[in-house]
């Protein structure tokens, strides 16, 4: 176990990435959550959007909650059955509340500011609706600390050092294959 970044949290030094979760039963849900949670991972990366691999996380977490630290993402959003990153805070906003009713909790651990890849992307959303969104859920407590992921370590570093992020995903050299700053 360690400390995640700026967080405060102790994660443990392997995570469970839920993206290959999506489309399986809720029976293996549960049972790689079992696994996992058994074996002594206590932190859960939820970027998915898809409504049922939500609900059938939140069940299999059932009774468990407080067993795992849970990062969710601002921006993973479901529009007409399909995934999309966005940036309109009506989105961000429908589709964070939908994590946490799915989920089955009040707040998430970790709200990650979802797939922050370009330097623009980046100054862009530094000042925007979707960063005040963001900061305010962490002022209310419905998330304990900002996260960011990226695919960028330039990107990365730009967004850690202006002090808004707590931790930062970055998807090396590819999708599935992360590492935390």
């Amino acid at each position: 176990y360690r400390k995640l970044g700026r967080t405060g949290m102790t994660v443990s030094e392997i995570a469970l990435g839920c993206e290959h979760l999506q489309g399986k039963s809720y029976e293996l849900i549960k049972s790689v959550i079992d696994a996992a949670l058994d074996g002594g991972i206590n932190f859960l990366d939820v970027f998915m959007s898809e409504p049922e691999v939500r609900t059938n996380i939140g069940k299999a977490l059932r009774g468990r909650r407080e067993k795992v630290l849970l990062q969710g993402h601002i921006g993973s959003c479901w529009v007409d059955g399909q995934y999309k990153v966005s940036r309109d805070i009506g989105e961000c906003v429908t589709y964070f509340e939908d994590l946490l009713e799915r989920l089955q909790t009040d707040y998430i651990d970790v709200g990650m500011l979802h797939f922050v890849d370009k330097e623009t992307d980046w100054d862009t959303l530094e000042h925007s609706e979707m960063m005040q969104y963001a900061l305010s859920l962490k002022e209310k407590g419905v998330i304990r600390a900002i996260g960011m992921s990226s695919h960028n370590p330039v990107t990365a570093k730009k967004a850690v050092d202006s002090g808004l992020i707590d931790a930062c995903l970055i998807a090396v050299p590819h999708y599935g294959h992360c590492q935390y700053a």
